[in-house]
């Protein structure tokens, strides 16, 4: 299988810690993404996002500043995982938020990599404007 890596940044106006938590709070997350969430801040263990589309495992996590998570959507083989990690810095009191998302089905690249922006960057962001 075809594989290829999505690679995203952006620039958020909120802090890494609430970026982070917006991610990992499963309450904050599926508020955000208006999907029901089961999100574990323990390593090791698996989390459900999006109502169950998305699942995976959670491989490491830095308070504030990283988080890298095996990673598949619903619709791919269930022997399929990609690795995605994400990075949080503060610049000029703003996340810059850089995401590297591998193993991503060629064929669905361009649908996975545009379903970023439309399910979580960019109500991540309109969440985030308005204080949650």
């Amino acid at each position: 299988m075809k594989t290829k890596t999505i690679r995203q940044t952006l620039t958020l106006d909120a802090s890494p810690h609430d970026v982070y938590e917006m991610l990992m709070d499963e309450k904050k997350h599926a508020r955000f993404t208006g999907g029901a969430a089961q999100i574990s801040r323990d390593v090791g263990r698996a989390f459900v996002t999006n109502s169950g589309y998305s699942t995976g495992t959670t491989k490491e996590l830095v308070q504030d500043t990283k988080i890298v998570q095996t990673w598949r959507a619903g619709d791919w083989p269930d022997d399929h995982y990609s690795t995605l990690t994400i990075t949080l810095s503060l610049v000029s009191s703003k996340t810059k938020l850089s995401f590297v998302q591998t193993g991503v089905h060629e064929g669905q690249y361009d649908e996975i990599r545009h379903g970023w922006y439309d399910y979580y960057w960019d109500p991540l962001k309109k969440s985030l404007e308005r204080g949650a």
